[in-house]
């Protein structure tokens, strides 16, 4: 039995969220949360309601113990660019990607 969670469109970059998920892969979910508490990262809060949302949502949803729940699986794909544009010297302009994500979080019950 899983529990899911997404989070899609989030305005931080694939790469720099995926900095923060690979620090909380595996681990349970009460010590995930208190690393995301103090990591210093933008991701970090984003990433941490989403592995609230999945708690919660293996609790309520599937009746699986609070205790033993941990993510077995979290990624943070890429999700559509925003493009915008800034002038520049002589007339041109540059291009400025406001990239997204989308983040995804699959926890598990342990067989304890």
């Amino acid at each position: 039995m899983e529990a899911k969670a997404t989070a899609k469109f989030v305005r931080v970059s694939a790469r720099k969220a995926g900095q923060v998920c690979d620090l909380v892969r595996g681990k349970n979910v009460n010590e995930a949360m208190a690393i995301l508490k103090f990591t210093p990262r933008q991701a970090s809060e984003i990433i941490s309601k989403v592995v609230k949302s999945a708690a919660a949502n293996a609790e309520n949803n599937h009746e699986m113990d609070a205790d033993k729940l941990y993510i077995a699986s979290i990624v943070a794909n890429q999700g559509p660019t925003m493009k915008r544009f800034r002038p520049r010297a002589q007339g041109r302009a540059t291009t400025i990607r406001k990239r997204t994500s989308h983040i995804e979080v699959v926890i598990k019950e342990r067989e304890n």
